[in-house]
């Protein structure tokens, strides 16, 4: 018997409520956050949230669930090339 939870590729959702309360699913990595930005790796490619009063209310990277509370203003994708791999660090993802 097949165990489902060993899948690696996870849906990706984003659940925006009132532009104050977002729950997202298929994340992979939370790499950085602050009241003013959320960035995210997702199945999907990087997510970068914007907004202000910006709290991770809840993390459960073992689901790959993320929420977020406070004012969203924007959301952006772009590709997980470019951004190297697991081992290195935030800065060095960044600034290639």
């Amino acid at each position: 018997m097949e165990d489902l939870n060993t899948t690696r590729v996870r849906q990706h959702k984003v659940v925006l409520t009132d532009r104050g309360i977002c729950n997202i699913t298929g994340v992979c990595d939370v790499l950085s956050f602050d009241v003013a930005e959320v960035l995210l790796e997702t199945e999907q490619g990087m997510l970068m949230i914007k907004g202000s009063d910006l709290h991770v209310s809840r993390l459960m990277l073992d689901k790959g669930e993320v929420d977020v509370d406070g004012k969203i203003d924007s959301f952006t994708y772009s590709e997980n090339t470019g951004y190297g791999g697991k081992g290195e660090s935030l800065f060095s993802r960044l600034f290639k």
